[in-house]
């Protein structure tokens, strides 16, 4: 199977420029880990729409700060996920965006806004998937013991942070950390890592084997 990512972005210097979608429900770091990839020639994209639950996510603040357009769409002024998801896939194809980044965003997406984007939406989670899915996986880290810790970049599916790895980084647990302290050393790789998965994913040729996703050659 190859890769969902739609390459029909903006051309700039005949080079393909992907469209980006990002949905965030808070401060936005991965975000601004992307833009700032962006801005300094890192990463070849476009942001075209920070969209968020939330109306208070300081996320949306720094994406007008950066002059990308914002929107909020509130969970809860609809009656039902599938409504909710709707809501969010009509104002990302409105964009043409042609790959969604999930920044923290804190909302399950279903089958619908899945279906609507396949192969085509990223997440980033604070582990070394499939270990530690969910929330406050730095605690549950540490609860268990493990002496590495990390992050991963993942498609997303409707199932919980269960969709085939893109990329990782691991990063060592010391028997001083406390879950803030190694939630900040890995959110240090999480702002290298995502740039860089989205570079490799809309720059070189790729395919699924089973869950693995392979590249056709190293970076």
């Amino acid at each position: 199977m190859s890769g969902g990512i739609d390459r029909t972005g903006e051309a700039v210097e005949n080079r393909y420029v992907p469209k980006v979608a990002v949905l965030i429900s808070g401060r936005g770091s991965n975000l601004a880990a992307i833009a700032d990839a962006i801005a300094d020639g890192t990463l070849r994209a476009t942001i075209v729409v920070v969209i968020s639950n939330r109306a208070d996510a300081p996320g949306l603040d720094f994406a007008r700060t950066r002059g990308i357009e914002t929107r909020v769409i509130g969970h809860k002024e609809f009656g039902s996920r599938d409504a909710f998801d709707a809501a969010l896939v009509d104002a990302v194809r409105a964009r043409e965006a042609t790959l969604v980044c999930l920044a923290g965003f804190m909302r399950r997406l279903g089958p619908g806004f899945c279906a609507a984007f396949p192969n085509a939406i990223l997440n980033i989670h604070p582990s070394l998937l499939p270990a530690f899915p969910g929330e406050h996986a730095q605690q549950q880290a540490l609860d268990h013991g493990v002496k590495v810790a990390g992050a991963t970049v993942h498609f997303v599916t409707p199932e919980l942070d269960a969709g085939p790895i893109v990329m990782q980084a691991s990063v060592p647990v010391e028997d001083t950390d406390t879950p803030e302290s190694l939630a900040a050393r890995i959110l240090t790789q999480e702002h290298r890592l995502y740039p860089e998965a989205i570079r490799r994913l809309t720059e070189q040729s790729w395919h699924f084997e089973g869950r693995r996703v392979v590249f056709a050659h190293k970076p």
